[in-house]
């Protein structure tokens, strides 16, 4: 479970540009348990509990996703990301939207002028996009874009930022967007639709 929640916070921060339509949406507890009930079957199918052979198939949707991040994972999200969005572009495209505390990554080291983030600083909204390449239980990212505020950042400023709000114990350097990663609980892909992405065991 600790791991499938890393790897989406990732995904808010890697992962992508929100569709105009998720300013209205209403996140719930209710579709954040309906998160949770999919992800314990999700993560019972990964432990052998499957019923027969074939692939079995479970569908998330973008608001379910969202909805469980800040409900029932709110006290798991690194502290410096709120209001976290995943959006599903269709495609195989993903996107992700948070406020992010900037001061936090910005005053870990020394920075000279040439450094975006010695001018970025507070809480900022960052949204950034890509495409994400499952198959074979093994994924991979590629970003396309990522902003702050409305503007443009380099990918070696989202990677540190991304780096930082990812680390842990086991994992002082955080994650890395370009490296591929192998996906939780036996799943062999992730079918990314529009509002939607389904997961494959």
């Amino acid at each position: 479970m600790q791991s499938g929640l890393r790897l989406a916070v990732a995904a808010t921060l890697c992962a992508a540009a929100v569709a105009p339509a998720v300013g209205w949406q209403r996140f719930s507890k209710q579709d954040a348990d309906r998160f949770q009930t999919k992800l314990v079957r999700i993560v019972d199918l990964g432990n052998g509990g499957r019923r027969n052979a074939k692939a079995e198939t479970t569908r998330l949707t973008d608001t379910e996703v969202t909805s469980y991040l800040r409900y029932n994972a709110s006290g798991q999200v690194p502290v410096g990301i709120v209001e976290p969005t995943l959006t599903a572009l269709g495609d195989g495209r993903v996107g992700g939207q948070a406020i992010v505390d900037l001061d936090a990554v910005r005053k870990q080291k020394e920075r000279g002028w040439m450094d975006p983030l010695s001018y970025l600083t507070g809480r900022m909204p960052l949204t950034a996009r890509g495409k994400l390449i499952t198959q074979g239980g093994v994924g991979r990212f590629q970003l396309e874009s990522a902003e702050v505020s409305g503007v443009s950042i380099p990918k070696t400023v989202l990677q540190e930022l991304l780096s930082y709000y990812s680390k842990t114990p086991e994992n002082p350097n955080g994650i890395n967007m370009d490296d591929p990663f192998d996906l939780p609980s036996k799943i062999r892909e992730i079918q990314v639709g529009k509002g939607e992405a389904v997961v494959v065991q």
